[in-house]
């Protein structure tokens, strides 16, 4: 009973991995010819039999030299059930009934095979038919067994990770379009035909439709026209939408069920269903008399297929000019935005853009995205469909519904997770608004209103003040911050070249700024950079250096002479001005200053200047919209500086980049001061 382990360890030390020969990239997709991927809503649906039809309607109809690649990647049951011998097959069988005088020139290639293959199977790899091939049909990866890729590639020692695959399908797409050059779009046509069905795990364990999505090829679903085979094909279809697929038709096998009805009125008559003519059972039946009989079926799928090639082509063209004529970009300016100068993005796959190039040849290419979109993206590919699940769950069950004095179970479980979190052990209350400058202007009204009421601003607090003429608050903030582009969260930031005329014409700077000592690596040497204005004669001589990042946000730097040359300068600011009693916030992103030039600030700085505005009962401000959620290698900042806020602001990674979201976290004591009798109040 205990030798489980210890075997599943044998087979793993023993078993042959393939992997990528070279350093792992995300692949390209050329789009110089029509590229498909063949899905099923499960296995033995009649995949194959469709990708041998479409191929057929391609190569046997056209009245020009064509040319048909059919790429197997994954392939079990092998060499008995091997699906690309069985469409060079029947296609070269067809050819014959077709074109009796002129054979169809093919080649049928295999590239890998796990061990078991080779010990019983020796094969030579390659066979071919005729003058340079109209049919390419090759498989990539061959198992023996003829269970799912995952057990056979366990079982027979052909162990391929993900990236393998992947580079070797793109490789042979490569070929697909090095193969088709002179020739016309509408002259070459490829199919990658999958193993299984849509959520079938490939030979690593992961979905195939996971596997897959760095392409995201279109698609064509092979449905289920069974008893239960509406179900099956619209939960394969949903799973496919779901990761961002776009399936141009269903089809699959008639079985007198009249499933397409239920299918057509469930997709809206946005996608194509065909039927074909049922498949007869006999094993000896060559199915010639059925691929005839299904030529019109396969027809009309073959021209849906290049008809939705040619209309992504013409979308992926037309996008950037039509862009420019209608759309507004934030921060851009449009004259200097240059012909060609708009980036299409296709998709979007873990860190990575999909974005269309014209290069010697059309593709859609991986682009690091560097900023990850303004600092919003965080999760990897499969956390971005496990978002996108949750998010469709979420809005399938809620919709949109007011939150006032209600609750629903999304946003408790939520509002806890972050108490538990980033606000543990200071913060008691969750407040949601929908992006980060909105948090920051609820986050200054709760700290204004903190502060009115600990200095007695706020009297008669059950009274209608509507008219009165308030006190002019102001806050403290420091230079090079950025806290979002709403009027009132960039009063709350120092001059810049955010704030100027052109930009906010009624920016005032309702604030006192400091200049905060920064922090620089140079030489391997973190080194604190202090501006002028501070009295430093006690360290005089004295190198401001670090070994080491942890040196920096070590809390015992708080009994150093710099912690007093930070104290004395701030409380000497403070009181030299003329408006510090009225200021009623401090608010400042702690560590990393974002939009600010990234530059680090030193923490103790910010520590020293929160304990400043603690002894005058200042609310404190974190604005962690773009530190927040492990940003700077830690859950939240609080951890880096060693102090607490009163008010916290999060959003960008809340949600990973899905939805628009953002919260403005605060204790129970400024969540008090807006308790009262009136709810004016």
């Amino acid at each position: 009973m205990f030798r489980f382990p210890s075997v599943l360890l044998s087979r793993r030390l023993h078993r042959r991995e393939l992997s990528s020969s070279t350093t792992s990239h995300p692949p390209s997709l050329p789009l110089s010819h029509p590229i498909y991927l063949i899905w099923g809503s499960n296995t033995g649906v009649g995949k194959t039999l469709v990708s041998a039809g479409i191929a057929a309607a391609f190569l046997l109809s056209s009245p020009t030299p064509s040319q048909f690649h059919y790429l197997k990647p994954l392939q079990t049951g092998f060499p008995s059930d091997s699906d690309s011998r069985f469409v060079f097959n029947k296609l070269r069988q067809l050819s014959l009934i077709r074109n009796p005088h002129i054979p169809l020139s093919a080649s049928h290639r295999v590239i890998n095979v796990s061990p078991a293959v080779t010990a019983s199977n020796p094969l030579a790899g390659e066979e071919g038919v005729g003058p340079p091939p109209e049919l390419l049909c090759k498989t990539l990866y061959a198992w023996e067994e003829a269970v799912s890729p995952h057990l056979a590639a366990e079982r027979e020692g052909l162990v391929v990770k993900d990236s393998a695959v992947l580079e070797t399908l793109g490789e042979c797409l490569e070929d697909v379009a090095e193969c088709g050059a002179g020739k016309e779009r509408s002259e070459v046509l490829c199919v990658v035909e999958t193993a299984g069905g849509v959520a079938s795990p490939g030979p690593s364990g992961s979905l195939q439709c996971d596997l897959y999505r760095p392409f995201r090829i279109p698609a064509v679903l092979v449905g289920d026209g069974r008893l239960g085979g509406i179900s099956g094909t619209i939960s394969a279809y949903e799973s496919l939408k779901l990761r961002g697929y776009d399936v141009v038709a269903v089809v699959f096998e008639d079985h007198g069920l009249l499933n397409e009805g239920p299918l057509m009125s469930y997709m809206r008559n946005k996608v194509p269903v065909l039927v074909l003519p049922p498949i007869p059972k006999d094993p000896l039946n060559d199915l010639m008399e059925w691929f005839e009989s299904s030529h019109y079926i396969f027809s009309n799928l073959k021209e849906i297929m290049l008809s939705a090639y040619f209309e992504r082509i013409k979308k992926l063209h037309d996008m950037p000019r039509e862009a420019r004529d209608i759309i507004w970009w934030p921060f851009t300016q449009h004259k200097l935005v240059p012909d060609g100068g708009v980036t299409v993005i296709d998709s979007r796959c873990g860190e990575n853009f999909s974005i269309f190039k014209v290069q010697k040849t059309e593709v859609i290419a991986p682009q690091f995205d560097a900023c990850a979109s303004w600092w919003t993206q965080g999760p990897d590919a499969i956390m971005q469909t496990e978002l996108a699940r949750e998010m469709g769950y979420a809005a399938a069950r809620f919709g949109h519904v007011m939150f006032p004095e209600n609750v629903h179970e999304p946003a408790l479980n939520c509002a806890e997770l972050l108490l538990q979190g980033v606000g543990k052990g200071w913060a008691s209350r969750t407040y949601f608004s929908d992006n980060g400058s909105t948090a920051i202007e609820i986050a200054l009204k709760m700290a204004f209103r903190k502060f009115s009421v600990d200095h007695g601003l706020i009297v008669h607090c059950h009274e209608d003040t509507t008219n009165e003429r308030s006190t002019e608050l102001m806050v403290l903030a420091l230079q090079r911050s950025y806290h979002g582009d709403t009027l009132g969260a960039m009063e709350a930031q120092a001059p810049s070249s955010y704030t100027g005329f052109l930009q906010q014409p009624w920016y005032t700077g309702r604030g006192l700024f400091l200049d905060p000592p920064s922090v620089f690596m140079h030489n391997s040497t973190w080194n604190v950079s202090i501006p002028e204005g501070y009295h430093l004669e006690s360290l005089k001589g004295k190198s401001i250096t670090f070994a080491s990042p942890d040196e920096i946000f070590h809390k015992g730097r708080d009994k150093s002479e710099l912690a007093t040359v930070y104290s004395s300068y701030i409380s000497k600011v403070l009181s030299g001005f003329r408006g510090s009693n009225n200021v009623g916030a401090l608010i400042m992103e702690p560590v990393i200053q974002g939009a600010g030039g990234m530059h680090m600030v030193d923490p103790l700085f910010q520590r020293v200047l929160v304990n400043e505005c603690r002894s005058r009962k200042i609310p404190v401000i974190f604005d962690e919209v773009f530190t927040g959620f492990w940003r700077l290698g830690v859950e939240t900042a609080v951890e880096l500086i060693h102090c607490v806020p009163d008010i916290a602001c999060f959003g960008k990674l809340l949600t990973g980049g899905i939805i628009p979201l953002a919260v403005t976290l605060a204790t129970n004591a400024v969540f008090d001061s807006f308790i009262g009798d009136s709810k004016v109040f």
